[in-house]
């Protein structure tokens, strides 16, 4: 089976088009408000199945005693946050950097905007 790896921003589009890793491009027309999440599989138009790999993006980790605050005030932002045991994980940004927490690469698992 072909894999698409595709970072967070493209995994929210019900229509996209896009390269497999071989080159050969797909497009995909899913239900409106569908996350595409890594190890799903999905049918282009053509009828094909792909799988999903979520790609590894720059991520701001936030630990905090006040978590829910923080949440708050991304949220105000329509910031796509991923929750955690203590910690929320966001896309790098510059503007919240400030925030007591570290840069890392993984793939992120982001499924709404708060």
């Amino acid at each position: 089976m072909e894999r698409l790896e595709l970072p967070f921003e493209l995994r929210q589009k019900s229509r996209l088009r896009a390269r497999l890793a071989s080159g050969e491009e797909v497009r995909l027309m899913l239900a409106r408000g569908t996350v595409m999440r890594g190890g799903d599989v999905v049918t282009t138009i053509d009828g094909r199945e792909v799988e999903i790999v979520a790609a590894k993006e720059k991520l701001l980790h936030i630990e905090s005693d006040h978590l829910a605050r923080v949440a708050y005030h991304l949220g105000n932002r329509h910031v796509p946050v991923q929750v955690g045991h203590g910690f929320l994980r966001i896309a790098e940004d510059h503007v919240l950097e400030g925030a007591r927490g570290w840069r890392l690469w993984a793939p992120p698992r982001m499924s709404l905007k708060l």
